[in-house]
């Protein structure tokens, strides 16, 4: 017994000795936890703060994700102000020097692309909600994607060096399977190059330029503002004079206005998780939403 009892206890030593080696890794949104999952394997754990269900914006700075980011040996966030209410006394409170802004334990993946939509004007609380950076949603765009796990393996390796090698292999894996699928995603969206769209938030332009769409309007009159009346019945007057087929929305935004502006112009809603749902991979997240729009766009074409 006592021998049975040595040689579990030699087992469960082993792995937790191992569980232990993995790089800690805390995204704060789901699609930078499921690409840095392609490129780790293996040899890191990955945690997210944010679910996929919530909207970025606003997350609760619960204690348990204080305790996430003390842990951390790498912090992976978005940048370009999008985690700006929250994030900050989370790693602040998290008193880990490695995942310090500077460190190398700190990776702003917006530092990775090049964004959208930077303001040139002054800005005030009166545009609503405008990021100074550029547009945050950088990674609808899949080619933007391939960018942001070439940086997550460069930082990853400098982590820890001693498995540099696997994170630059995962890498190219996943960037050759990508690359495939955003030539099949071009070739299917094709046909419907041009075609107007409108959107709820102001959160789509890296898809809608990945996918050849053509942005006439916005469900909220500025961003992070409830549409009023007046701002529906103008969208509404855009969407029937131009005929427009698709709005799009992601899942955590209210459904009621854009299901009318979809009922009343004979467009088609169609809504989608923002950010990479926690069963999937992120190929497979662009996948369906992609499949879902030219579904939508080729069911109006005829």
């Amino acid at each position: 017994m006592k021998t049975w009892l040595r040689l579990l206890m030699s087992v469960w030593l082993l792995l937790g000795g191992a569980a232990s080696a993995k790089v800690k890794v805390v995204a704060t949104l789901s699609d930078l936890g499921a690409i840095t999952r392609e490129v780790g394997g293996e040899l890191v754990s990955v945690k997210v703060l944010a679910r996929s269900t919530q909207d970025p914006h606003f997350v609760d700075a619960r204690p348990s994700l204080v305790l996430d980011v003390a842990n951390a040996d790498l912090l992976i966030i978005n940048g370009m102000e999008l985690e700006a209410g929250w994030l900050p006394p989370v790693v602040t409170n998290s008193r880990n020097e490695k995942v310090q802004r500077g460190q190398p334990g700190f990776l702003d993946a917006s530092t990775l692309v090049t964004p959208k939509e930077v303001p040139t004007q002054k800005l005030d609380r009166s545009m609503g909600d405008i990021h100074p950076g550029g547009n945050p949603h950088y990674t609808l765009d899949p080619e933007n994607a391939v960018k942001v796990s070439k940086g997550i393996a460069e930082r990853l390796a400098q982590v820890d060096p001693a498995h540099a090698s696997e994170y630059a292999a995962n890498q190219a894996k996943f960037a050759e399977e990508l690359t495939a699928k955003v030539a099949a995603w071009k070739q299917a969206l094709a046909p419907f190059h041009g075609t107007d769209v409108v959107t709820y938030h102001k959160s789509w332009i890296y898809f809608v330029d990945f996918a050849g769409l053509d942005e006439v309007a916005f469900v909220e009159p500025k961003p992070g503002l409830p549409p009023s009346a007046g701002h529906v019945a103008n969208v509404l007057g855009v969407m029937k004079a131009r005929k427009v087929p698709l709005i799009l929305q992601e899942q955590w935004y209210p459904a009621g206005t854009s299901e009318q502006l979809a009922r009343i112009s004979g467009a088609t809603l169609v809504r989608v998780p923002g950010q990479t749902p926690e069963q999937q991979r992120y190929i497979e997240h662009i996948d369906d939403l992609v499949h879902q729009v030219v579904a939508a766009l080729a069911k109006k074409r005829g």
